[in-house]
């Protein structure tokens, strides 16, 4: 089974023995959100502030980053690396972005190939 977003925090609200309201009074969200957020279901993904919260309230920092992906947003580290990258190429993002949204598959053979360090590369 996939993990999103909200079955990681529904599992984890309910290890730590938490109600959805009492959580939801905690992160400072109203509860009817928090639920949606468990049920994926929410209309927007939850902010940096919330997830930071559902972070700290339900000891999930070794999962931080993975949250912040699943909620479908990207570190501030990711995000400058980002900015730098559409700077740099900012006439061929969107044919990229439209070939990794229509062929998915290309990307992820771009990610299991390894990668040469670049000293091994120019020797070879």
């Amino acid at each position: 089974m996939n993990q999103t977003f909200g079955r990681v925090i529904r599992q984890a609200r309910k290890d730590k023995g938490y109600s959805q309201r009492e959580l939801a009074k905690l992160i400072e969200v109203d509860y009817t959100y928090l639920s949606k957020l468990e049920n994926d279901h929410a209309a927007y993904p939850p902010s940096k502030e919330v997830i930071r919260l559902l972070v700290r309230y339900l000891d999930l920092a070794e999962r931080e980053e993975e949250l912040i992906y699943l909620a479908g947003r990207i570190t501030a580290d990711d995000e400058r690396i980002f900015q730098e990258l559409v700077k740099q190429n900012y006439k061929q993002m969107p044919a990229l972005f439209r070939m990794w949204r229509d062929n998915p598959h290309s990307v992820q053979k771009l990610l299991e190939e390894p990668i040469q360090p670049e000293n091994e590369e120019k020797e070879s």
